[in-house]
C-alpha cells in the first residue's frame, strides 16, 4: 500500500427528518450568530429554509439569511457577502443547498476570518487560508460532495475563469443529510448530480500510482452504486431508497476515501471547469461532455487500469486489456446518454469553432502556465486535441 494521511472531521447526521436538527448541531459547534446562505429560491419555496431557521431560533441562535447563490457560483458574490458582513459579529456560516451554496459558504467563512485578504487570492494560490469560521451544511442535492470535502470551486465572472482550491479549513463542521429534501429535485439537476458523483471517483481512480487494494475496492463500490441507482432514478425521481443511496455515495466519492494513497488526476474536472467558466455550462454536464474524449486520449498509457475499471465496475468479460478498456469507456459514455447527459460540445453549445477550442485550452492551461493531470500529463496541445475530440 502507498502511504497516506486521512483527516475527515465532518460530523454527518443522515436520515429522513434530520433537517430539524440543524439548530442543535450548530449550537454544539459554538454558533451564536450565523449567516445562512441559500441559492436561487428553491429552499424558500420548499419550506426547507423556514424549517432551518425555526431550528436555529429554537436554540436561541441569531441568524441572517442571504440568498442568490447561483449554479457555477461567483467569486464576486462571495466577496460582496464578506464585505457586507465583516463587522456583523458572524461566528458561523450555514449553507442550505448543494455544492454551489456550500462552496460559497466555505469561501465566505474563509473571508470573514481574514477579511483583509481578497478571497480570489486563495484560488490563485497567492494566499493560503490560515483561519476560517466553522461551516455547517444542510444538504439539498446529492452531487458535489462538498459537504464533507476540503475543496471549494468558484467562478471569477469578470475574467471568465473557474478555479478551485483545497484546504483543511474547508472541511465543514457538520452536514445534515436528509434524503427527503432531494425528492423534488428536477431531472436535469438530478442528472448533473449523478455525473458529478461518478466523476469524483473516476478522477481519483485513474492514477499513475494506484496501489492500495482497499482504496480501489471502495472506489469501485461507490461507482457501481452510483451507476445502479443513477439509472433507477430515471424511473422514479421520488424513490427515497434511490435518493438516499445517491446522497451517501456523493459524500463518499469526494471525502477522500476513494483516492487514498494515490496522486489525484482530475483532468476531466479541469477541462470541464474551463468549459463552465467560458460558457456557464452546468458542472455535471461539463464532465459528461469531456470524459470519453479524455479517456480515449489517455487509455493507451495504461490499458490495464482501464481494463480493471471495465471488469470490476461494468462486468467486462474480455481477457484482452485493450478490448476491455474500450468496452468500459463505451459503457460509461452510453450510461451518460442513458440518463440524458450531454456527451459532446456541439450537443451542449451548438457550433464550436477552432477559435473556441483554442480559447478553452488557453483557459484550462491558465494561459500556458500549467499542465494538468497525473495519469497522463497534458499540455496545451493535448487539451486542444481532447476538446476537438469532444465535438
Amino acid at each position: 500500500m502507498n502511504s497516506f494521511t486521512y483527516w475527515s472531521p465532518t460530523k454527518v447526521v443522515f436520515g429522513a427528518g434530520t433537517v430539524g436538527q440543524a439548530g442543535v448541531e450548530a449550537k454544539a459547534f459554538g454558533c451564536t450568530n450565523t449567516l445562512v446562505l441559500y441559492g436561487m429560491g428553491s429552499a424558500v419555496k420548499s419550506g426547507v429554509l423556514d424549517t432551518v431557521t425555526a431550528a436555529l431560533s429554537a436554540e436561541g441562535i441569531k441568524y441572517t439569511c442571504v440568498g442568490g447563490v447561483q449554479p457555477n457560483p461567483l467569486a464576486e458574490f462571495a466577496q460582496k457577502i464578506v464585505d457586507d458582513f465583516r463587522d456583523k459579529g458572524i461566528d458561523f456560516v450555514l449553507a442550505v443547498g448543494g455544492g454551489s451554496v456550500i462552496d460559497t459558504a466555505k469561501t465566505v467563512a474563509n473571508g470573514l476570518a481574514s477579511p483583509e485578504v481578497p478571497i480570489w487570492d486563495y484560488f490563485c494560490v497567492k494566499e493560503t487560508v490560515k483561519a476560517s469560521l466553522p461551516v455547517g451544511v444542510v444538504l439539498t442535492i446529492a452531487a458535489a460532495g462538498s459537504e464533507t470535502s476540503q475543496s471549494a470551486v468558484l467562478t471569477n465572472q469578470s475574467i471568465g475563469i473557474k478555479r478551485g482550491f483545497l484546504s483543511p479549513f474547508n472541511r465543514p463542521a457538520f452536514a445534515v443529510m436528509d434524503p427527503e429534501l432531494t425528492l423534488t429535485l428536477p431531472m436535469r439537476e438530478t442528472v448533473c448530480g449523478i455525473v458529478d458523483i461518478l466523476m469524483h471517483s473516476l478522477d481519483r481512480y485513474f492514477a499513475p500510482d494506484a496501489d492500495n487494494a482497499l482504496t480501489d475496492e471502495l472506489a469501485e463500490a461507490v461507482m457501481r452504486i452510483t451507476l445502479r441507482y443513477g439509472m433507477e432514478a430515471m424511473d422514479d425521481l421520488r424513490d427515497y431508497k434511490v435518493r438516499s443511496e445517491l446522497m451517501w455515495a456523493g459524500s463518499l466519492a469526494h471525502n477522500g476515501l476513494t483516492g487514498l494513497g494515490q496522486t489525484l488526476d482530475f483532468s476531466v474536472h479541469q477541462l470541464g471547469q474551463a468549459l463552465s467558466g467560458r460558457y456557464d455550462v452546468p458542472h455535471g454536464e461539463s464532465l459528461s461532455i469531456m470524459w470519453a474524449s479524455w479517456a480515449m486520449y489517455v487509455y493507451a498509457d495504461d490499458p490495464t487500469r482501464f481494463a480493471r475499471y471495465a471488469r470490476n465496475v461494468w462486468g467486462a468479460s474480455s481477457h484482452d486489456d485493450i478490448e476491455a478498456a474500450l468496452f468500459g469507456i463505451s459503457m460509461t459514455k452510453s450510461f451518460f446518454k442513458g440518463i440524458e447527459a450531454p456527451v459532446s460540445l456541439t450537443e451542449a453549445l451548438g457550433e464550436v469553432t477552432e477559435d473556441d477550442i483554442d480559447a478553452l485550452a488557453e483557459l484550462c492551461s491558465f494561459y500556458h502556465t500549467r499542465t494538468i493531470g497525473a495519469f497522463k500529463v497534458l499540455g496545451v496541445e493535448d487539451m486542444k486535441a481532447i476538446y476537438r475530440a469532444a465535438l
